[in-house]
């Protein structure tokens, strides 16, 4: 097994170097690469999927991108302790007739060992938007690393 720095327990730093790695990988949005940070028997709850494993993240994270065109993510640390962390986010994104969506979330996350997530429980409510109200476009910029975003 191949450890995934930083490891647990996490200080309020490797919390954070934790959150920005996930949104990273996220805004890549290959699915593949998104799912070596989870446990080969990753349990997820997204909205109101259940899946478990890295092929059936793989799965989630291909429909869930084919639909959400142009996303845009940005993770803020919430909490954490020991293996967990939570964590708040909002994500942009457009569907295929062109609404553009604005989607408020939160997480919860637990670690093994080796910095794997082996646990990840995420709520999310979506609201539509118009374009002009945008505000997250592509990855943050190092400009913006390690600056929380507004709540509305």
């Amino acid at each position: 097994m191949t450890d995934r720095p930083p490891l647990p327990p996490f200080t309020r730093e490797t919390a954070a170097q934790k959150v920005q790695a996930a949104e990273d990988a996220w805004n890549t949005r290959d699915p593949h690469k998104v799912s070596l940070a989870y446990t080969e028997d990753s349990v997820w709850r997204n909205r109101d999927t259940f899946v478990t494993g890295r092929a059936r993240i793989v799965e989630l994270l291909t429909a869930k991108w084919r639909r959400e065109q142009e996303y845009a993510l940005r993770k803020d640390l919430w909490a954490f302790d020991g293996n967990r962390i939570a964590v708040r986010f909002q994500y942009e994104c457009r569907d295929a007739d062109g609404q553009w969506w604005r989607s408020y979330g939160n997480e919860l996350w637990e670690f093994d060992e080796h910095g794997l997530m082996a646990r990840r429980e995420a709520s999310i409510n979506d609201v539509a938007i118009e374009e002009k109200e945008r505000r997250i476009r592509g990855p943050r910029p190092e400009s913006e690393r390690g600056v929380s975003f507004p709540v509305q």
